[in-house]
């Protein structure tokens, strides 16, 4: 099944298109076609380098857990974080 898609341009932009589409020895449609799929080509691979990139970042980030070392045993206990700010505001 195929659509019609209907652009309106520029005298400009249609010169430049036609002369693109005729260096290339294609029409203006086959041309436009083969561009819009190239477009489509290049997002798709910037995407898997972005999604590449971003579990590389994951990894070195991951790298640093447990790298800070605070010279004791730190928790989630209430009264723990209750002592150390009571003693903070007391100074």
């Amino acid at each position: 099944m195929s659509q019609v898609l209907t652009l309106e341009l520029s005298e400009t932009d249609y010169t430049e298109l036609k002369f693109q589409a005729e260096l290339a020895g294609l029409s203006i449609t086959e041309w436009a076609i083969m561009s819009l799929k190239e477009i489509k080509q290049q997002n798709s691979t910037k995407l898997i380098t972005n999604e590449a990139e971003k579990q590389s970042a994951r990894e070195r980030f991951r790298r640093h857990a447990g790298a800070v070392n605070l010279g004791y045993a730190t928790g989630a206990d209430n009264e723990s974080i209750d002592a150390d700010l009571s003693k903070d505001y007391a100074n």
